[in-house]
């Protein structure tokens, strides 16, 4: 009986040990969803069809200090690496006002898209957001491979792209 025990043991340990280096491989993780969200201009943006390039979406909201902080960053990200095939998105939360989202967004000098999660489905496809800022690095595959409520590791967000960018991952 012991030995059977040790065996299952074993067992589960070669299976998450599987588990956590597929979810920690650049490729890895889970797959972003595919949502469509009004931007502030009012164009459709399919989260989906932007497969094939790096993503970094927040969930962010015109009320929180946190993420009023991080849009110079998002903004430098944009800036550096929008032209290389970088999308930055922010995802406003549905109980955020799109008047207010505009307002923060032209206030802000936002220069990358903005979506307005009108009815919470995106922060809900995402694994239930809930707190602002929530930010996800998407692989030019469609997987989420670095996910940070607060502030992001801004360091390990640009040294990820630098290697999709240059094909090391």
């Amino acid at each position: 009986m012991k030995k059977r025990d040790l065996l299952a043991g074993l067992f589960l340990l070669v299976l998450m040990a599987g588990i956590t280096l597929l979810w920690l491989a650049p490729g890895g993780g889970r797959a972003m969803p595919a949502v469509t969200l009004p931007t502030l201009e009012g164009d459709p943006l399919d989260l989906g069809g932007l497969r094939g390039r790096p993503l970094l979406v927040t969930f962010w909201a015109s009320d929180c200090s946190s993420c009023l902080e991080e849009i110079p960053h998002l903004n430098a990200l944009h800036r550096d690496y929008g032209q290389r095939g970088v999308e930055v998105i922010g995802i406003a939360m549905h109980y955020d006002p799109a008047k207010e989202v505009a307002r923060t967004a032209e206030r802000r000098g936002i220069a990358y898209t903005v979506a307005l999660d009108r009815e919470g489905e995106a922060a809900e496809a995402f694994g239930n957001v809930q707190l602002t800022p929530t930010t996800f690095l998407i692989s030019p595959k469609g997987r989420i491979v670095y996910q940070k409520m607060g502030p992001p590791d801004w360091e390990r967000v640009e040294g990820t792209l630098e290697d999709w960018l240059a094909g090391r991952a």
